[in-house]
């Protein structure tokens, strides 16, 4: 698939995987990194949202034997890639270990791809995870986006559990993931999306009302969505088509086997029901950039912590935005992508990587439990 074909690239990549940082004396050495792809075909009817193909490509990082080989990840033609995606060895085997790995699910944000995850998947799986993230159907840049993969947001829950499920069921990943040991990592969207697997649930007329009387908000126009049409026409268009899928907006998406849930600068949060965050007793933990214009801390990670008992929230200063959160944009994207690549003056956006995919690693092994 060509994601894969364009991760693959340059001649010294095998100087790049041998420059790795030596751990102190007494340290365990971080796993090299094995990256593969899955394409799940769920038996169940469920709703593709008008996607093209019916069926859930999947990204896999996981760790590796320090011998493979790893290279660069990146995203975009082969010959100029717009994004790079950390260090990777494709189809490598997976690190002989006597106990199983832990599993994280992840999400991406709006009109976003499995590899936009990259940044953390190959640092959980460094740190001793298997990370699997999901292309939404009708909402992923692989393929044509649908109105349907924009308006139904509350149906992506389903995709991560049936990414689970894909996993657990796989002949090769299955018998190595620790199935007591699952959680979900999710940007921007993808964040409200891993706390519905926690428990949270929606009431979709705060979205829908408010782009109906103010359309003019960056929410109910973010960039991704000018494809697809006004929000006045992507309503009349899933209305025709997904009455069912609607009737089940406020439904509740929790998945029992997800025992922790990390969110980055999520969005749409304040469509989240009190009632039902105030019940959730599994861990989260929040990461936000205090410059986000496309989340606003106050109506979404704000708004989510102070509902959900224990959850912690980090807000990150200096400037970091919403798309921070992207993988780091290559000299030829910061030309071409305007506002996906424009960080402001002093923020380095692999830096942030970095924190927020240690926080990440060090809160799943806390709220799992991962010795």
């Amino acid at each position: 698939m060509k994601k894969l074909a364009s991760a693959v690239v340059l001649i010294c990549a095998a100087l790049a995987a041998g420059a790795e940082k030596k751990p102190k004396p007494g340290e365990q050495p971080p796993a090299h990194v094995g990256v593969v792809e899955r394409v799940f075909h769920p038996k169940e009817i469920r709703n593709w949202r008008g996607a093209q193909k019916q069926e859930l490509r999947v990204v896999v990082w996981y760790p590796a034997p320090v011998s493979a080989v790893e290279v660069p990840q990146t995203m975009g033609p082969h010959e100029l890639p717009l994004f790079e995606a950390g260090m990777a060895s494709p189809n490598a085997p997976m690190e002989p270990s006597l106990k199983p790995f832990p599993l994280i699910v992840l999400s991406h944000g709006t009109g976003g791809t499995a590899m936009q995850m990259a940044w953390l998947g190959t640092a959980l799986a460094r740190a001793g995870f298997i990370a699997a993230a999901v292309d939404h159907p009708g909402n992923n840049g692989e393929e044509p986006y649908t109105a349907e993969g924009f308006a139904l947001w509350w149906e992506r829950a389903t995709d991560l559990s049936e990414v689970i499920d894909g996993m657990l069921a796989d002949e090769n990943f299955g018998p190595k993931i620790d199935k007591d040991r699952i959680g979900a990592a999710g940007f921007s969207i993808g964040g409200y999306t891993v706390l519905e697997l926690a428990g949270a649930q929606t009431d979709v007329s705060l979205l829908y009302d408010r782009c109906l009387k103010q359309p003019d908000q960056i929410l109910c126009h973010v960039p991704e969505m000018k494809s697809v049409g006004t929000w006045q026409q992507v309503l009349a268009q899933t209305r025709k088509t997904s009455g069912a899928s609607l009737a089940a907006s406020a439904d509740s998406y929790k998945d029992v086997r997800v025992h922790a849930v990390f969110a980055i600068a999520p969005a749409v949060g304040f469509t989240l029901t009190q009632e039902s965050l105030r019940a959730i007793r599994e861990p989260v933990e929040i990461a936000v950039g205090g410059a986000d214009p496309i989340a606003p801390p106050n109506e979404n990670a704000d708004y989510i912590r102070s509902n959900i008992r224990g959850a912690r929230e980090t807000v990150l200063p200096g400037g970091v935005a919403h798309y921070t959160f992207l993988d780091t944009c290559t000299a030829a994207a910061k030309t071409r992508l305007g506002v996906y690549c424009a960080d402001a003056p002093g923020v380095d956006r692999d830096k942030v990587h970095q924190q927020v995919a240690g926080e990440a690693a060090e809160f799943f092994r806390r709220a799992l439990q991962v010795k």
